[in-house]
């Protein structure tokens, strides 16, 4: 699991370099990928809508994906599937911080991430308990995230999204796909408030404001974000990139997210963030057999 960086002489250090991560008060050591579980506290998540949306279920569910390898355990409040609506920013609070503070209490050794686009809710996350902030719009629905993150030792996923999750997949278009996403990066990342680096990682939102097209675009060239010389997450777990091409349901698509995911791997992913975490840890330990395996050749 993570270990404690009070003092840590990594503080401010290129992820490139040191490859570990400060996440509040825990330095996560990504020399090899990690694992990041979902814990929705939705009603109507695409996948798993309605199913931990109190604090037992929360808790147990966890449980779980602590006991099978999960070293992040990433809660959110408000669903971002395609043609969703925002609840207000009290409810996603609301739902959001008491989960946060009885996990943070129940599990001390895990990294909590908060799945969050708004400033106000993020600074409560980071009080409660979070070492990381999840957010979906890379600061472009917040105008206050970048300094809100800038004031903290938290850790800060940015993501791509083109649109919003109501608007998203109307109509999403790119000249190319890896050029766009890079060039977004790039502006965003000249913002003053993510002069630090280090603490940053990245995710090119599949499925956010992308076609199917795009989706495997990114995923054959996952490497081209990390010249970056951050992390790179890959969230692709049951999505419609998988049920489009197989015909089935996200409830049926756990073969192909293990496949996918393990490409993601295989293409420089840091991180993945998924809803079956025993399976995934799986991916990451026999990709890293076969890694180990060529240096010993």
């Amino acid at each position: 699991m993570n270990e404690s960086v009070s003092n840590s002489p990594h503080k401010g250090t290129l992820f490139s370099e040191t490859r570990t991560l400060q996440c509040g008060a825990a330095m996560l050591n990504l020399a090899s990928p990690v694992v990041m579980g979902i814990l929705n506290v939705t009603p109507d998540s695409f996948y798993d809508g309605g199913k931990y949306n109190n604090p037992d279920s929360a808790v147990a569910r966890a449980a779980e994906m602590i006991g099978e390898g999960a070293e992040i355990i990433d809660i959110g409040a408000v669903s971002t599937r395609p043609g969703s609506n925002p609840v207000s920013e009290t409810e996603e609070a609301d739902r959001l911080i008491s989960v946060i503070e009885i996990i943070a209490t129940t599990f001390p050794q895990i990294i909590i991430s908060a799945d969050t686009y708004r400033a106000s809710v993020a600074k409560q996350c980071i009080k409660a308990g979070a070492g990381i902030i999840n957010d979906i719009s890379g600061s472009l629905f917040d105008p206050l995230m970048a300094e809100t993150v800038a004031k903290s030792d938290v850790a800060y996923v940015m993501m791509h999204i083109q649109g919003t999750p109501e608007t998203m997949q109307l109509n999403p278009t790119y000249n190319n796909v890896i050029t766009e996403v890079t060039a977004h990066f790039s502006q965003l990342l000249s913002h003053p408030g993510f002069s630090q680096k280090h603490n940053i990682v990245l995710d090119p939102g599949f499925g956010f404001g992308k076609r199917p097209v795009d989706n495997y675009k990114l995923l054959h060239d996952l490497s081209e974000f990390t010249s970056f010389g951050l992390p790179v997450l890959a969230g692709i777990s049951r999505k419609s990139m998988i049920t489009k091409e197989l015909g089935t349901s996200a409830a049926k698509a756990l073969n192909g997210t293990t496949v996918l995911n393990t490409i993601a791997l295989l293409n420089g992913a840091s991180i993945l963030r998924v809803h079956d975490v025993r399976e995934a840890v799986e991916a990451v330990k026999l990709v890293q057999a076969l890694r180990q395996s060529a240096l010993n050749s």
